[in-house]
């Protein structure tokens, strides 16, 4: 008797075991089959090609980018998805060499997260672009077609390139990597910050998704008419491994196989089935505000104050908020993925508790409760039953309730300062 484990799918997924006796094969697993042994082949290469749900965040950063944390290491990055939830991961950092090799030894690795090489590049214009690829090789071949465009690809974890964003989708496209805008939306090195319109930047190359970033949600740009048929992504870009930043915002993606390949297949084709971050209104530049005194105004007001506060002369900054309006023209909404608005587990217990810090000893000792009882943060935010959350902190579980509910009260930020919510 011989057995053979095979990676397999199902509601619940693990490993499913093919025994071979007596020329019939048991798959035991959900469901179970009997099968001849010459149609093994097939019925397995069938079940293989069922869709699965993964949890992905593909853009974060590594130490060698300003402002980073020194642990952000591969094994920590690691430990991180699994204890926040997180099943695909995109590296960060993938054109500084040294940080493609101390990812080598952990591209297979015991959790069974799935590593999807990522960069990210600022252009000539200050604009941020994220680069996907299936493989490292891609990206050393990218930082050749880019040398002599750059200072150093070894100082600089995100590099400042002198080419245009139509260049540096070329040259990404050129090597077979997908690239698109990254936080597309903020007031800040973003594509809608310095041009009105995805050809303007990109020129004649097409961009493969568009990032939304910590300050909109898929409402910001469902109503672009340009972005009908981009697919849109959510990520952390985090500079921390800790649980408040890693897989802050995410992706559900339907893959056919767990590997990077499959991965960038389905997001080139649009298999996004769900976005989850925060809600826009917590962005420190989500209405259009002054950014020494706060004070929001309408758009209207700001134009007619010529972008000078009237009440200390500070600087308007246009709001994220308005900005897309701006950019929608008053289109027609087009219907999106949901996209499911939640917080950081440690940040809402940080809030319930009313401590300086997610990561204090009292908050620590709560969110490690919640991971041992249920697993991971995730299936805390979006699956487990409030029932059973109340059972560990009823103050935690009233404050997803909401979050499931909508039933959350936003003060928006703007100016620098950023929003809060209450309940109700």
């Amino acid at each position: 008797m011989n057995v053979s484990p095979f990676p397999f799918h199902t509601t619940k997924p693990g490993w499913i075991t093919l025994t071979i006796k007596h020329n019939q094969a048991l798959l035991v697993g959900e469901p179970i089959f009997f099968l001849s042994c010459e149609n093994i082949s097939r019925n397995v290469q069938s079940i293989m090609e069922e869709p699965m749900l993964i949890t992905a965040d593909l853009h974060i950063h590594s130490p060698y980018s300003i402002a980073v944390s020194r642990f952000m290491q591969p094994e920590q990055l690691i430990a991180g998805c699994v204890t926040k939830g997180i099943h695909v991961l995109g590296t960060g950092d993938a054109l500084q060499p040294d940080w493609q090799k101390g990812w080598e030894p952990f591209l297979e690795n015991d959790a069974g997260i799935i590593i999807v090489p990522q960069g990210e590049i600022e252009d000539k214009k200050r604009v941020h672009h994220v680069i996907l690829a299936e493989d490292f090789a891609q990206f050393s071949q990218l930082r050749d077609l880019l040398e002599g465009k750059c200072k150093s690809f070894i100082t600089s974890g995100r590099p400042h390139v002198y080419l245009s964003g139509e260049e540096i989708a070329a040259f990404a496209h050129e090597v077979g990597a997908l690239v698109g805008p990254a936080h597309a939306f903020t007031p800040w090195t973003a594509m809608y910050a310095y041009f009105d319109s995805v050809s303007s930047c990109y020129g004649n190359e097409k961009i493969d998704f568009l990032e939304l970033g910590l300050s909109a949600d898929s409402s910001y740009g469902a109503a672009i008419p340009e972005l009908c048929n981009v697919p849109f992504l959510t990520n952390s870009d985090a500079h921390s491994p800790y649980p408040d930043k890693l897989g802050r915002e995410f992706n559900r993606i339907s893959i056919l196989n767990r590997n990077a390949g499959d991965v960038l297949a389905s997001i080139k084709k649009g298999s996004i089935e769900m976005n989850a971050g925060f809600f826009p209104e917590e962005g420190k530049y989500n209405r259009t505000a002054c950014t020494r005194c706060f004070t929001q105004y309408s758009l209207e007001q700001a134009i007619g104050h010529a972008w000078r506060c009237p009440a200390d002369g500070g600087i308007i900054k246009k709001g994220v908020y308005d900005r897309a309006k701006e950019l929608a023209g008053g289109g027609q909404t087009q219907t999106r993925p949901p996209y499911v608005h939640v917080l950081p587990l440690a940040q809402i217990i940080q809030t319930m508790e009313g401590a300086s810090s997610p990561n204090t000893k009292k908050c620590k000792a709560i969110y490690s409760s919640f991971i041992t009882t249920f697993g991971n943060e995730i299936a805390v935010l979006l699956d487990v039953p409030v029932a059973e959350i109340r059972a560990i902190h009823p103050k935690v579980a009233d404050v997803i309730a909401a979050l499931r509910s909508g039933k959350v009260t936003l003060h928006p930020g703007g100016g620098g300062k950023y929003g809060t919510f209450s309940l109700g």
